[in-house]
């Protein structure tokens, strides 16, 4: 149970990330059809606001709530609805709701209300970097880090990882990579504060305590939360292809974040169109691995000796200590059009 088992160090890459490189090749072939996928689109914001508004009002119902009770619900409602939260913010952070990018800002803002730690321009920051320095060298935070990788790659620490799995996520940012705050951090640090001291002050701590359990829950062992690891985590092959896509049910509540190979290609396509993008391009996906069962993941990344923290690509080594970000092996760093802009 304690002994590592599997790598024991990540797949390094001594190219371009492949995001990039297929996302040129498929506006040579396709680009007028694809380009029109581009842009915002207002569903999203019509589905979610509904969403929050209900997680507020089993916030205000939880001080008439059982144990039993309130646990099922966080469960199975609040979880679903947090975790739907999540990958709502995920969407707006990308300015896939509004045309203005400082209107999604605040949509992203409203939505983080029922997640009572401001997070939400903090990831967009840290998000961004993701995509553009996908798997670079303490520079991508979504990458675990050598001592995840060192002391958690056992059976107990895969099963540690995969239950806190927010907490991971939550702060291993503040240890890798320090980001300088903008007005809009502090803004949302400000007003989820005041928002949290609002519902204490009018309602009690058991709201606050309903959303905090909802975030637990809906991040742990939960079928969403598979997401997590079958998104980047390499369970096939050598880590020639560092990202995965999953196209099952469960998509219609994860707005379509299963399609993520095809939202690292191209990022400004919204979740309501980038199912469009493999009928437009078949060719550039169809031999690639794709993941069958989003929760199955959880059991698989726990289960499969062969896989553990150190389980992701990894390409830049020692890029964090650079005075400016500039690339060595992996290529021209210069943007194809699906990348440019805040979010690419």
């Amino acid at each position: 149970m304690s002994a590592r088992h599997g790598r024991d160090d990540y797949y390094w890459s001594d190219t371009e990330q492949t995001h990039r490189m297929r996302a040129r090749e498929m506006l040579k072939a396709h680009g007028a059809e694809i380009k029109k996928l581009y842009g915002p689109d207002p569903w999203l914001p019509r589905i979610l606001t509904p969403l929050v508004l209900l997680q507020i009002y089993l916030g205000y119902r939880a001080k008439d709530m059982g144990w039993p009770t309130l646990l099922l619900v966080a469960y199975f409602v609040g979880g679903t609805i947090t975790h739907n939260c999540f990958l709502g913010i995920h969407e707006i952070t990308h300015n896939l709701c509004f045309a203005t990018p400082f209107y999604n800002d605040l949509y992203a803002l409203f939505v983080n209300l029922v997640v009572p730690v401001p997070y939400a321009m903090v990831f967009k920051t840290y998000h961004a970097e993701h995509h553009r320095y996908l798997g670079w060298d303490g520079i991508d935070t979504d990458v675990p880090t050598q001592y995840e990788g060192r002391y958690l790659s056992n059976y107990a620490g895969k099963f540690l990882f995969l239950t806190f799995q927010v907490l991971f996520y939550a702060f291993r940012p503040t240890v890798v990579r320090t980001i300088k705050f903008e007005k809009m951090h502090v803004i949302n640090y400000i007003l989820q504060l005041t928002f949290n001291l609002l519902v204490y002050y009018f309602w009690g701590w058991w709201p606050l305590l309903y959303f905090f359990i909802s975030i637990f829950l809906g991040t742990s062992w939960h079928p969403l939360a598979g997401h997590f690891i079958s998104e980047h985590f390499v369970f096939v092959g050598n880590g020639e292809q560092e990202t995965f896509s999953y196209y099952g049910p469960l998509n219609w509540v994860m707005w379509n974040v299963g399609y993520h190979v095809e939202h690292h290609d191209f990022p400004n396509i919204p979740w309501t169109r980038i199912t469009q993008l493999r009928k437009i391009a078949p060719e550039f996906y169809v031999d690639l691995h794709r993941t069958k069962s989003c929760p199955g993941t959880l059991f698989d990344f726990l289960l499969q000796p062969n896989v553990n923290l150190y389980s992701r690509v990894m390409r830049e080594r020692g890029a964090a200590k650079r005075e400016k970000l500039l690339p060595t092996s992996t290529g021209c760093m210069k943007s194809v059009e699906p990348h440019q802009g805040s979010c690419s």
